[in-house]
């Protein structure tokens, strides 16, 4: 592997994910951090024993930094991605991609006019959940598919939109479908592929001092035909385990968080009782009311994958245009 060294751009939550993140991958450490004048930045040097930035633009240029992870509010993500398209370097850049399509266009633009990568996280993915699902929709294992839907029923408290960027248009994108269903809903696209048409309904219920929804369904019809279903909200005390099920004419999946609920085909195969217990207890949890309390492990996985596609020349599973995706998706939503 080779050596990366990593600057952040923001200093908040998310970025110290980021840093705890890149720590366990070898080859790569974090040598600077940013921030909007806060002070968090420092706070975070010091954690990891890094140098602090009082611009974006001397972070991303600076010779010392060769790879870029961007950390900032949402709607920030755009003017330090392209920087780092300038300069001739790699960004990984936390979800969503951007609030609007344009946005993430130029952010795609520029980094493939300078033959840099860009990538997005979507940590779901990196469960091993998630590989063997995939394995068993791309092998037809459900005949027809005739429903594919997802549920993340959680809660935020008050105290997380106020005075904060959460919820709002400019910089947050939208609410509870943006910022916390975006990762369910880019799982369902993963395995579902293209939607066709979608009509939905977005509301502020719970919270009604926020600008964006608190409260979002969604109802799909899919490129293959089968219907589907998108419910997201920060209204439901005290918070519940995310939720998908596929359902076909040769069988049904429910997942609840990393575990398998239900696993039946029409066939059964030697491996299925053996997927069955090795997904059978509740792993994950994180986040259903506290977004602090969300593992860092996978974030691990995902920006490793990003170092071994560029290492390797190859194509990220998640590049820019795969990341788009799912803003595309809320965007139709939210008739944006």
């Amino acid at each position: 592997m080779s050596s990366w060294n990593f600057g952040i751009v923001g200093a908040g939550l998310i970025a110290d994910f980021h840093a705890r993140a890149i720590g366990d991958i070898p080859g790569a450490r974090v040598v600077g951090f940013c921030d909007n004048g806060s002070g968090r930045a420092e706070i975070l040097a010091k954690k990891y024993q890094a140098v602090v930035f009082n611009d974006y633009r001397d972070l991303i240029s600076s010779h010392d930094i060769n790879i870029i992870a961007v950390a900032t509010p949402s709607g920030f993500h755009l003017e330090p991605t392209v920087f780092a398209a300038s300069q001739a370097k790699h960004v990984i850049c936390e979800k969503p991609l951007e609030v609007t399509l344009e946005r993430i266009d130029k952010m795609i633009e520029a980094h493939e006019r300078s033959g840099t990568y860009l990538g997005g996280i979507f940590p779901y993915r990196y469960n091993a959940s998630f590989e063997v699902l995939k394995k068993a929709v791309d092998q037809g294992r459900f005949g027809t598919i005739s429903f594919a839907g997802v549920h993340v029923p959680w809660w935020r408290n008050d105290q997380y939109y106020q005075d904060s960027w959460h919820g709002t248009w400019k910089l947050d994108g939208g609410g509870a479908l943006m910022n916390q269903s975006i990762h369910m809903i880019d799982y369902l696209l993963a395995l579902m592929g293209p939607v066709r048409d979608v009509q939905g309904y977005t509301d502020h219920l719970g919270h009604p001092e926020i600008e964006a929804e608190d409260t979002g369904v969604a109802i799909l019809r899919f490129e293959n035909h089968a219907l589907g279903l998108i419910y997201g909200t920060t209204a439901s005390f005290p918070g519940q385990f995310r939720r998908l099920q596929i359902t076909g004419t040769n069988g049904t999946v429910v997942q609840e968080e990393d575990s398998f609920k239900m696993w039946d085909f029409r066939e059964e195969r030697e491996e299925d009782e053996m997927i069955r217990q090795q997904f059978s207890g509740i792993h994950g949890g994180g986040g259903v009311s506290d977004p602090g309390a969300i593992p860092y492990e996978n974030h691990t996985e995902n920006i490793k994958d990003f170092l071994h596609a560029i290492e390797n020349n190859q194509p990220f599973s998640i590049d820019g245009r795969e990341a788009r995706k799912a803003v595309e998706l809320i965007l139709r939503i939210y008739g944006r």
